[in-house]
């Protein structure tokens, strides 16, 4: 299940794709837009912007905006930032693995299944990006 953190990440993250302007969007029309507390929405987009994926500007006119093109950044590196690992187990993680302390990896029939799920989520998050979020342009699938 989506952390409250992912969903408003990608919330947001969507708001600003539907914008499609070259100016700032303020942190407070887009909490608003989306219902999204403003203090949680600032430390998401701080981590965002650290990550590079946003550019923020201070002043009258400011407010945040891409720092790369929404069709260039996978859906798969928001959740890696935003969420952590994309697997369920750290046992089949392939940035965050850890072993499981009572499992043998090479009897493990769930740890065989979390691998095929891990695969698919990845193949699917990786093939998907931020302008996917688009709803007005329509997802073709």
């Amino acid at each position: 299940m989506l952390s409250k953190k992912t969903q408003y990440a990608l919330q947001a993250l969507s708001y600003l794709v539907e914008k499609d302007s070259d100016e700032p969007i303020l942190i407070a029309e887009i909490a608003e837009a989306k219902n999204i507390p403003l203090k949680f929405l600032e430390t998401i987009l701080l981590e965002l912007r650290k990550a590079g994926f946003l550019e923020s500007k201070k002043g009258k006119h400011g407010g945040y905006f891409f720092a790369t093109p929404p069709s260039k950044i996978k859906l798969s590196a928001i959740f890696r930032v935003i969420e952590g690992p994309i697997a369920l187990l750290p046992c089949v993680s392939l940035n965050f693995y850890e072993k499981c302390a009572d499992c043998n990896e090479k009897k493990c029939g769930i740890n065989k299944v979390m691998i095929e799920v891990r695969d698919n989520t990845l193949a699917i998050l990786d093939k998907r990006t931020v302008a996917d979020l688009n709803y007005k342009k329509g997802l073709k699938l």
